[in-house]
């Protein structure tokens, strides 16, 4: 038996979030999506965001607009341009709890994420930074991504795995993925494992080192 957690970056996109949507409601299934500032920011996404939200899924803060990883940016007002904008675009479709993911350039985790601007504005924002503890590269490899995100659901006891609903061509395969979830006898969750929150309403729970950059923004 092992745990997954879902978690859709980069969208919301027309042409892939409502299927999406519809394989995760014909299976009961409730996740988190990700979502980027700019594309919220137009009418017919937002009414994505809000069909995810209305049937039961969480709305996620990843940047505004999503081009490098905010820890390699030396702007100290950029913590406020592209968290606490997007945070306001989100308004009633946030979770209570503030979820923020941090880019990742390719779903790295090193110091890139986060800068001590960054870390202040979570702080004192009583934001929460969700991680991530797989990454199946579904972006770049439509079609191989599925073997790859099975083996590493089974390689730990929960995964939280970040796909992304984005015009790849990749989520024609989800129905798949899931079919061998199940037959692996995976459960899906929506809470995320603590090992992925190292700030928690705002409270530093995990040390960063890894996580914040060594040469901080002036």
């Amino acid at each position: 038996m092992f745990n997954l957690t879902l978690s859709f970056d980069n969208g919301p996109e027309l042409e892939t979030t409502p299927m999406v949507l519809e394989i995760l409601a014909r299976r009961g299934l409730r996740t988190t999506f990700f979502v980027i500032g700019e594309k919220l920011a137009q009418s017919e996404r937002r009414m994505l965001a809000e069909r995810a939200h209305s049937e039961g899924h969480w709305i996620g803060n990843h940047s505004y607009t999503h081009t490098t990883p905010l820890g390699v940016l030396r702007n100290p007002d950029i913590a406020e341009r592209e968290i606490g904008r997007v945070q306001e675009i989100i308004g009633t479709l946030a979770h209570p709890k503030k979820f923020f993911r941090p880019v990742g350039g390719g779903g790295n985790l090193d110091r890139r994420l986060l800068n001590p601007h960054i870390v202040d504005f979570l702080v004192n924002g009583h934001y929460t930074c969700v991680l991530w503890n797989a990454i199946p590269h579904d972006w770049d490899d439509p079609e191989g991504w599925v073997a790859r995100a099975l083996a590493q659901c089974q390689a730990q006891p929960w995964t939280l795995m970040v796909l992304h609903d984005l015009p790849t061509g990749a989520m024609h395969q989800l129905d798949r993925f899931l079919d061998g979830i199940a037959e692996a006898g995976g459960r899906v969750l929506q809470d995320f494992p603590p090992s992925c929150l190292p700030i928690v309403e705002g409270t530093i729970v995990q040390a960063l080192d890894d996580y914040v950059t060594l040469d901080p923004p002036t």
